[in-house]
């Protein structure tokens, strides 16, 4: 089992509450640029943690950059949990490491939600990613960012500029280069808690949908599913009123 590290963390809501969310970002982010859940879910009455993932933000560096690896730090947040957390809501490599960890350890999680996770990605999935980490590193400013992403919020102009300053290249390049081949479908199916899949829209670009989907939820139908239209791999940034809405409907139910 891959040795863990203690991961840094954000809050919203009132540490009191019942009601407990852990919010794990994508490649190359930071736990601030989940602050659309936090806020969201801290309105709703709960307390929300955002951690930054090893090599990420201000976590530590380590040389292990598996999806086990961030799935072993995942787990070790149960303490801070007080019990099971509440819900877990993971984006991307966030989706994929949250999947691991509720599959090694069913205690850990009462429910999931998966944005656009990285269960399967193809070849042609890694490319993209590749050449959209190589861009943000090249320059990481927000005049960047604005450019890339002229209908984003301020806060996450700023906050994606912050988090390619902060992670590690190096880090993200081998987080690619040690999942080979990269696939947690096996976990995904063996999950025993709630889960939803979140999705962007196909017709700009998903990075998990179509066959490798509908085979999963033939694995496991229990798994629920629903998508934002209109919106790219990070859908709480492209289209943060719809995807909230959304959101705050699927833990409604």
């Amino acid at each position: 089992m891959p040795a863990p590290v203690t991961l840094p963390r954000l809050s919203w809501g009132d540490p009191a509450s019942s009601r407990r969310a852990l919010l794990v970002h994508g490649l190359g982010s930071n736990g601030a640029l989940m602050w659309r859940f936090g806020v969201a879910i801290a309105n709703a009455g709960w307390q929300a943690d955002a951690v930054d993932l090893r090599g990420h933000g201000v976590a530590p560096r380590t040389l292990d950059y598996r999806v086990a690896a961030y799935a072993a730090d995942l787990s070790a947040t149960l303490a801070a949990a007080r019990g099971a957390w509440d819900l877990v809501v993971g984006h991307s490599l966030g989706g994929a490491a949250s999947v691991v960890a509720a599959a090694e350890h069913p205690e850990w999680a009462r429910r999931l939600i998966l944005v656009d996770p990285a269960i399967r990605p193809t070849p042609r999935d890694l490319e993209i990613v590749r050449a959209s980490q190589e861009e943000s590193f090249a320059d990481p400013s927000k005049e960047a960012v604005r450019s890339a992403h002229p209908n984003w919020h301020e806060h996450d102009i700023e906050l994606k500029s912050l988090s390619a300053h902060q992670a590690s290249r190096w880090a993200v390049e081998q987080t690619s280069s040690q999942n080979t081949p990269w696939d947690v479908t096996d976990a995904a199916a063996s999950v025993t808690v709630p889960m939803h899949i979140l999705g962007s829209d196909p017709d700009v670009y998903s990075i998990y949908w179509g066959e490798r989907l509908a085979g999963l939820r033939a694995a496991n139908p229990a798994i629920g599913y629903s998508f934002v239209a209109g919106a790219g791999h990070s859908p709480h940034r492209d289209r943060p009123e719809e995807t909230v809405a959304e959101f705050l409907r699927i833990i409604g139910d």
